[in-house]
């Protein structure tokens, strides 16, 4: 029930956060009402989408660790005072991090979860966090665990976080321009140039158009998705050794069966270095384990 609680407070937070910053930004810019009696404004328009489509993905990305540790219960292992395996375990994210050329060491933390599973977040390669679960701790030995971490690290190498975010706010701009762009088209069908357009139809219309585009938008989202993990594949080879790599995701493979619904946070599932998804392929955040095993296997 707390945790619920915590969950709500800093949805609302967040949101109340991007409608004030998008209605500061709208004011500075002197956006104007896009729907006019005489038709669109496409200028006005796409400022808004773009705006709106934006500043959501990024205020997000602004505040990822802080929601990680908020949302997964993510405890922050204090590198000075670290004993132990903890102390083990940031030892070797932070060798990892060097050989990435990372000039600011990730912190470092571990979340009470049976699944098997870790991720990186945060806005930049200096404000990082990489995150692994108890359950991978207790069913990984050291060269598996250093694969999931080297994979982890290469997420931050490549900046994965800020360009999802950019094709994210990408898609959701262009599917907020085409589900209006496409409403008012419909909601003009029919009627003569000297009458309006109905309100309601028209956001009747905007609403299903951006149901069908986010659906489609999703796709492009997924496919970069897939594409990234194969690189932050490639990458924790090179970081942590191709033999290490694969049986990282040989040992995710055999405890795919361990689900937490509770860690599937939707924020955070996709930068994590597996998922238990069941869905199409086409709306998969990551390709099966197989393929990666096998493409990592030649070469």
């Amino acid at each position: 029930m707390k945790v619920l609680a915590k969950r709500i407070l800093l949805f609302l937070a967040v949101n109340m956060l991007v409608l004030l910053t998008i209605s500061v930004i709208l004011s500075v810019l002197n956006v104007r009402p896009y729907l006019r009696p005489y038709g669109l404004d496409y200028t006005s328009l796409m400022t808004f989408c773009v705006i709106w489509g934006m500043v959501g993905a990024f205020i997000s990305l602004a505040l990822s660790r802080i929601m990680a540790k908020w949302l997964m219960g993510v405890h922050v292992i204090d590198p000075d005072r670290a004993a132990g395996p903890e102390r083990q375990l940031v030892h070797m994210v932070h060798t990892l991090a060097k050989r990435a050329g990372l000039e600011v060491m990730p912190e470092v933390g571990i979340y009470d979860s049976p699944e098997v599973n870790a991720f990186a977040t945060g806005p930049t390669q200096s404000r990082s966090l990489v995150a692994v679960s108890s359950g991978l701790l207790r069913r990984m030995g050291p060269a598996e665990l250093e694969g999931v971490l080297g994979h982890e690290v290469s997420h931050i190498m490549n900046g994965d976080m800020v360009t999802m975010t950019l094709v994210q706010g990408v898609v959701n701009a262009f599917v907020m321009f085409f589900a209006r762009v496409l409403a008012y088209v419909c909601s003009r069908f029919g009627k003569r140039e000297d009458e309006g357009v109905s309100p309601f139809l028209y956001s009747a219309l905007v609403f299903v158009f951006e149901i069908v585009f986010m659906i489609l938008g999703s796709i492009i989202i997924a496919t970069y998705a897939r594409f990234r993990e194969f690189r932050a594949d490639a990458g924790g080879a090179e970081l942590a050794g191709r033999d290490r790599m694969i049986m990282a995701l040989k040992a995710l493979q055999r405890t795919v069966e361990v689900h937490d619904p509770h860690a599937e946070q939707p924020a955070f599932q996709t930068f994590k270095i597996s998922s238990g998804q069941r869905l199409l392929h086409l709306f998969a955040s990551h390709p099966p384990l197989e393929e990666r095993i096998a493409r990592l296997e030649n070469g």
